[in-house]
């Protein structure tokens, strides 16, 4: 899948307010973990407010 579709799929997926770690949405969209942070970074970056827990129950 081209690099906006992930990143319209992982926006998707956190606005839907299910808690989702890096690990579950890298094994849905079948991709890198590394490649979930840089995509989240860049969501970050273009002004898309990403708000994550941490911790056992974090995601």
């Amino acid at each position: 899948m081209p690099k906006n579709d992930n990143m319209l799929t992982i926006l998707w997926m956190l606005n839907s307010g299910e808690k989702w770690t890096a690990k579950e949405i890298s094994e849905k969209l079948e991709i890198h973990i590394r490649t979930v942070y840089r995509y989240m970074d860049a969501l970050c970056a273009s002004g898309v407010p990403i708000i994550s827990d941490t911790g056992h129950n974090g995601g």
